[in-house]
């Protein structure tokens, strides 16, 4: 009996620091010629999974990525390059799917939004350094007397 708890010991430590399986887990997706896979792969990591939003199609184990995964092979299985397959996303379902979406003229804000923003904060920066104290002018006799009244108890 010790054995069978120390084996489910033993198994469940196991699970727990097994790292996350790879998304492409069923061997029937994956091509037989290995450089055919290796460009799938490439391409996929490229392109954003429609569903999870924050993760590449290789990534994902959602149903629309596995779909995209299986176009993605089956055009590098018929002989598209890598371009040609990431414009036929493109096509289908816009820049969006583009993990890094392409640096032209509506996607420039985009692309210089970080740059804007360390620049406004360091002009912001210096400004504020050198922007001249207030000097307070000092209280008059009269201030000093009401404020000598308002301060008795």
């Amino acid at each position: 009996m010790s054995r069978v708890v120390l084996s489910g010991a033993i198994l469940a430590v196991l699970l727990l620091i097994a790292g996350p399986a790879l998304a492409v887990s069923d061997p029937l997706e994956m091509l037989p010629d290995r450089q055919q896979e290796v460009r799938a792969e490439a391409v996929g990591h490229q392109l954003r999974c429609l569903v999870c939003q924050n993760e590449s199609v290789e990534d994902s184990d959602a149903d629309l990525a596995r779909d995209l995964r299986r176009i993605i092979r089956d055009r590098v299985k018929a002989g598209d390059s890598d371009q040609h397959v990431i414009d036929w996303m493109v096509a289908r379902y816009g820049n969006f799917i583009r993990l890094r979406p392409p640096f032209d003229a509506h996607t420039l804000l985009l692309w210089l939004a970080p740059v804007l923003a360390v620049g406004i904060c360091v002009i912001t920066v210096l400004l504020s350094r050198y922007r001249r104290p207030v000097l307070v002018a000092p209280l008059t006799n009269e201030e000093r007397g009401r404020l000598a009244k308002l301060i008795q108890p």
